[in-house]
This record gives structure tokens, C-alpha cells and sequence, in this order.
């Protein structure tokens, strides 16, 4: 159930990935329902984590979410973004996807830095965060 569910997901970061290489702007819906899922699933018994860690990972990527946005420039669809997948991934898998997020945001900037750009789309990072994470898990399991 975890890979059906993390496809969903993955399809949903696509579009959001799209939507912002295209406007710089994330759907607030994609947010919204990725936590759902994550509320739900959990609720459920299909996510492998309990309520508890799905609203203590929500608390975690709301702090992280608020340095970003705070000291980062990060940009708040993209903050509400790293919620919604804290809340997915719970307290510890949202450091996984971070880690990843940071390795591919760097690549990103490096590139956008060599085409003269200030501004780039962030959320491919946070889509390829969450893809390395997956595997990650998968290849725990």
C-alpha cells in the first residue's frame, strides 16, 4: 500500500513540479491533499505511522518550513509543500527528503546560476526529495 500511496504522491509532486517551473507558484489543493492522504492513510493503518507521528512530523516541517521561508527565501507554496510531506513521511523520513532536496536544490542552482537566473523553481527538488526517500525506504524493506 505505501508504494500505491507514494506513487499518488510523486504523480501530485509532478504537477506541482510543473506548475511551478511554469507560474513560481504552487497550488495550495496539492498541499492540502497530500496531507489529507497522510492523515487518512495513517488513520487507516496503510501509512506505517501513527497519528501521533504524522502530527509530530507536521510540527517538524513546520519549523523547518518556517527557517526556509524565513532565512532561505524559500517560498511559501514550497513551505507548505515540505508540511504536507513532513506529515506523509513523519518526524525522521522528512530529514531523507531533505537531505535529497538540498543535493538536488544545489544542482538547480548551480544551474540557474550558469543561465544568469536569480529565480528557479524549487519544488523538482522537493519531488526528487521525496523520490530518494521512497527508494530509500524501499531498499530498507
Amino acid at each position: 500500500m505505501f508504494l500505491l500511496i507514494a506513487s499518488m504522491i510523486a504523480c501530485l509532486l509532478v504537477w506541482a513540479s510543473l506548475h511551478d517551473l511554469r507560474t513560481r507558484e504552487i497550488p495550495d489543493w496539492i498541499s492540502v491533499l497530500i496531507g489529507v492522504v497522510a492523515i487518512v492513510s495513517s488513520l487507516l493503518g496503510w501509512l506505517g505511522l501513527s497519528i501521533v507521528w504524522v502530527l509530530a512530523g507536521g510540527v517538524v516541517g513546520l519549523v523547518i518550513a518556517s527557517a526556509l521561508f524565513r532565512f532561505a527565501k524559500l517560498g511559501g507554496g514550497d513551505g507548505k509543500l515540505i508540511i504536507a510531506l513532513a506529515m506523509l513521511v513523519g518526524p525522521v523520513g522528512i530529514l531523507i527528503v531533505l537531505f535529497g532536496m538540498a543535493i538536488t536544490g544545489g544542482v538547480l542552482s548551480l544551474i540557474a546560476m550558469l543561465r544568469g537566473q536569480r529565480d528557479y523553481a524549487y519544488v523538482p527538488a522537493i519531488a526528487a526529495g521525496f523520490v530518494g526517500y521512497v527508494g530509500f525506504v524501499h531498499f530498507l524493506v
